[in-house]
């Protein structure tokens, strides 16, 4: 990979992207709210930013930011719905229009939400949102889309690791049998996706993809499993107590295509192998925020 990338939103898979890059020797330049986030990726090569995405100030300063950056230029979407009054809103078509015409790549970091109800996707599969923050999500796509340059969408499944994820759930009493509890679903390994992302920057795939791992399992299957992996009990309250709201529906996800396109192969297919990942790396660094 040649060039610069511009990683809006380094987050928590946003972060790792950007070591996967330095590590590559890649240019990388980072913005977050959080000057901690900015610091501990700072810390390991990225030129950080600081951006708050409802300050038009800062807008302003990723606009010129932006028109300084060497060419060619790759960026990385990767910012949630923010909350703007009593509001939740997507901030991603003020940030397109504060890149302007510079970018030569796009790829944007959405969710398989849009999906809504429709419980089994593919690559072919079209969008159905439902819920506000799912049209949300989807008009957020097509404000990537409509950039001047090569846009791909990565509509990821459920995203874990260390520190986020099931297992969080189970060993912090969190864990719920309602809702996604007894459904079917779809995930995603932070550092797979992060991978995949990472092939993303720097190929010419355009569209929108799901992306999940091999393993669609219910919920509870996942919890008793790490439960026994970490010596906890595991004691949620009675499924008829917290029935599932609307935000919750069963979806199995086949994230294949994307990865044939990019040629990255999964390092964790299945939860059986992340969650015990996600463990060790708990382990040696430290608990780490969900």
């Amino acid at each position: 990979m040649t060039g610069t990338v511009l990683i809006l939103g380094c987050g928590y898979t946003g972060a790792r992207v950007a070591r996967l890059l330095l590590a590559r020797g890649v240019a990388v330049h980072v913005t977050a709210r959080d000057p901690a986030t900015l610091a501990g990726i700072a810390s390991a090569g990225a030129i950080p930013h600081a951006l708050d995405v409802g300050d038009p100030a800062h807008l302003a300063r990723l606009a010129a930011l932006v028109r300084a950056l060497p060419a060619p230029l790759a960026v990385l979407c990767s910012v949630p719905l923010v909350i703007e009054g009593t509001a939740e809103v997507d901030p991603l078509p003020r940030l397109v229009t504060a890149l302007g015409d510079r970018p030569s790549r796009l790829v944007h970091l959405s969710t398989t939400s849009v999906y809504g109800a429709t419980a089994v996707v593919d690559e072919r599969t079209a969008p159905a949102p439902r819920l506000e923050r799912e049209h949300l999500r989807l008009a957020g796509e097509g404000a990537a889309a409509a950039g001047p340059w090569c846009t791909l969408v990565l509509r990821a499944a459920a995203i874990y690791g260390p520190g986020r994820g099931v297992h969080v759930a189970v060993r912090t009493g969190r864990f719920r049998w309602a809702g996604a509890g007894l459904h079917v679903l779809s995930r995603i390994h932070v550092d797979d996706l992060a991978a995949i992302t990472a092939a993303a920057l720097d190929s010419d795939a355009a569209g929108a993809y799901p992306v999940a791992d091999d393993e669609p399992a219910v919920s509870l299957e996942v919890a008793a499993y790490a439960a026994r992996l970490m010596g906890v009990p595991l004691t949620p309250p009675a499924p008829a107590a917290e029935p599932a709201g609307p935000g919750h529906v069963e979806r199995r996800v086949d994230g294949r295509a994307i990865r044939k396109v990019l040629g990255v192969t999964l390092q964790y297919p299945s939860y059986r192998v992340g969650i015990p990942a996600a463990l060790a790396a708990e382990g040696a660094d430290g608990p780490r925020r969900a």
